[in-house]
């Protein structure tokens, strides 16, 4: 009797594992079939709207996806921008290029040369100046080294970016440009040279 009560049982767990097993299996093809049906289903929703995201998706993926146009930018009109650049002081400043031909709009970056040829460190900071002095309030800086102050050592080199864009609405009359800066030493706040430092040691106390 145990025995016969025993096979009941496990005829009854292999029947309900079985039962199981097989609603597993309808459910994972039912889950395939929902799956791969959604494919074209979501090609005729895109399609039905005008919108091809499958295509686009894969441009953005191997970097094809072609550049939107910057409505922004006044491609009629060219002005030229001149760079200058002043120094106070024993050191060379300078633009890597003089001059760019830009579109109103459009966004522009100028690097600006520097190098310390002091023997002593020191600071100092930039103050930029425009012509024709209306031009000064359509000038747009994104970022500029004349923003800070820097404390340069001893024959130290400092290559800095002006990113920049002119705005649209620069008088018709303007079509050149002139940023200047000066480079000055601020004083108060740089250590004595080396030189003056040893002189000043060696006079007498009184």
């Amino acid at each position: 009797m145990p025995e016969s009560r025993d096979t009941q049982r496990r005829s009854v767990l292999s029947a309900d594992n079985s039962l199981m097993v097989g609603k597993l299996l309808v459910i994972a093809a039912l889950m395939f079939g929902f799956g791969y049906a959604l494919v074209p289903v979501y090609k005729a929703i895109c399609s039905a709207l005008g919108i091809n995201i499958l295509s686009v998706s894969e441009r953005l993926v191997t970097g094809t996806a072609p550049k939107a146009a910057n409505s922004q930018v006044d491609t009629s009109r060219t002005i030229t921008v001149e760079f200058d650049a002043n120094a106070r002081g024993v050191w060379d400043f300078k633009p890597a290029v003089q001059s760019v031909k830009v579109h109103p709009g459009e966004m522009v970056t100028v690097m600006y040369e520097f190098k310390n040829i002091q023997n002593r460190t020191m600071a100092a900071q930039a103050i930029p100046s425009y012509a024709p002095m209306q031009a000064m309030a359509h000038f747009n800086k994104v970022e500029c080294f004349c923003f800070s102050e820097y404390l340069m050592k001893a024959g130290e080199s400092k290559s800095w970016p002006v990113v920049f864009y002119i705005d649209k609405k620069l008088p018709k009359d303007v079509s050149t440009i002139t940023l200047s800066y000066t480079f000055f030493e601020v004083g108060g706040k740089v250590p004595a040279a080396p030189q003056a430092a040893a002189q000043s040691e060696l006079k007498p106390r009184s």
